[in-house]
Parts: structure tokens; sequence; C-alpha cells
């Protein structure tokens, strides 16, 4: 396992998983009842934009970079901005929060963590950044193996992020299986896969095994700042969002053509619709 998330912390592909994120806990915290927040292949927690990793790609310019400076952001956007400015409170942009990090500070002292990093240097750094707050346990094993390892949760609402590193060619299909596996365990389970758009072809398989999943409803969500056939490598990125919240939709409605038009580095769309609906399920 080669793959190390400073190189892309804070890119477009951030942006849109992070934002997502943030807007779920947010309608989570609308009732008072806790939420456990899992994270399958969690990274370090919290990211140097101007370190060494970070510094070489410079990926993050093309990302937050161009959201930092904008007078005017969709009130949708507010809670995930608030904690990227909290971590710059001088006002200049450096520190970007990984998903771990993000939850735990939008999280509530009722709220549980379960974080898991199998990269050996990763997973000490992401439990050294993790250390003092209590409501969080850092799981160093096989991300894929998180669904059946801590479902079903003391809590009766539970938010899985499944992000792996897309090194093996068959992780788009262990996405699906991780889904389903989560679903068998806690049918209500909000579930957020997030997956690269690099070639369209190959995804068509992997929205074909969404479709047909447990799960009870399926929203897709992609932004794409490139052409979706673009040899260039990272033309976008997507979400299956399986049991989403009300209100997610009409909040990434508003969203995702104003992020295409601010993230677009050559020709950008956008798109949401349901692989599974209620109807359907």
């Amino acid at each position: 396992m080669n793959y190390r998330h400073a190189f892309h912390a804070g890119n477009h592909a951030d942006v849109l998983k992070h934002l997502c994120i943030a807007r779920i806990l947010a309608l989570l915290a609308k009732k008072d009842a806790p939420y456990a927040y899992l994270d399958s292949h969690a990274g370090v927690g919290l990211y140097d934009l101007l370190g060494d990793q970070a510094s070489r790609t410079g990926e993050w310019r093309e990302g937050i970079g161009r959201l930092w400076e904008q007078p005017a952001l969709p009130e949708a956007l507010m809670n995930y901005l608030q904690v990227v400015r909290a971590l710059n409170a001088d006002g200049r942009l450096r520190y970007y929060p990984g998903s771990p990090e993000l939850a735990r500070r939008l999280s509530r002292p009722q709220d549980r963590l379960h974080c898991n990093e199998k990269h050996p240097e990763d997973g000490a750094l992401l439990k050294a950044n993790m250390a003092e707050d209590r409501r969080v346990a850092v799981h160093r094993g096989d991300g894929w193996h998180v669904p059946r390892a801590l479902l079903p949760t003391a809590e009766k609402r539970v938010l899985l992020l499944i992000d792996p590193p897309f090194e093996q060619l068959d992780e788009l299909q262990r996405c699906v299986k991780a889904l389903n596996d989560a679903l068998g365990r806690m049918r209500q389970a909000i579930v957020v896969i997030w997956y690269p758009i690099k070639d369209e072809r190959q995804l068509r398989s992997f929205y074909q095994a969404l479709a047909a999943s447990a799960a009870p409803k399926l929203l897709r969500a992609e932004l794409m700042v490139h052409p979706a056939d673009n040899a260039l490598g990272l033309n976008g990125s997507g979400l299956a969002i399986a049991n989403p919240p009300w209100g997610l939709e009409d909040s990434l409605r508003e969203l995702l053509p104003w992020l295409a038009e601010q993230l677009a580095q050559s020709q950008a769309t956008w798109r949401l619709d349901w692989l599974i609906s209620e109807a359907e399920a």
C-alpha cells in the first residue's frame, strides 16, 4: 500500500467529498440522538498544504484554494468552510482537514467516531492527531473489514465513509461488497462511497452493481472538472450515497452547478441522480 493522501489533500475531489460529509453531519445534528461516524480508509486526519507532499503537486490550489478567497459562498458550504477557517485562524490557508478531522470537529459530545487507517505511518499519525479526543477510536486494520468489524453500533444512526486508495483493480467491486456488508448489518446506515472518475467506461459495471445493491435508496453525485473521457487522469470524482438524509439532495442540487463553475479546469460538468429511488425500492 503506497498511496499517501497528503499529495492530493484539498483538491477538487476532497472538496466534493468533504462538503457532502459536512452536510450529512449537519442534517444528522438536527436531532439530539447520537450518531456514529465510521471511516474505513481515514488517512492522517490533518494535512499541511505547504508541506513537502502537498507542495509537490499543488492540487489544493485548484480545489480549496479557489474557494478560500471567495467573497460570497452558498450557505450549504458554511459548516465545511468553518472547519477549514478554524484551522487557519490567521487567515492564511495552510492546514486542511481530512475526513476524520472534519467529522471530529463537526460532531457533538454524544457522538462517537471510529477511524481506520492501515498504512503504518499514516495510522500512527492519525492516532497522534486524535489522541486528545476520547470520542474517537483509531483502528489500524484492513479498511475492508470495517463494516463487519464495527457494525452494528450502539448508536441507531451511522454514517460510514468508504474511501479507498484505488490502487488495486478490484476496488470498485470491493466498495459494493462493503456497501452490502454494511447494509446487511445495519440497513438504515448512511453509506458514502467516494470514487475517482478517470475513464467513464470503467465505471459502467460499477454503476450496474450499485443499482443492484442492497441499498434501500442510492443517490449518485458527480463533479467533473475535465470531460469525463479525457486522458489527463483524475477528471472528476463521484459519491454514491446510500440512505441519504432528507435535505441532502436539495443541498447538492444547489452546490454542484456552483462548484462546477468555480472548480472547472477545462470543461466542467456535474450529475445528480438516483441509482435506486425510493419508489424502486
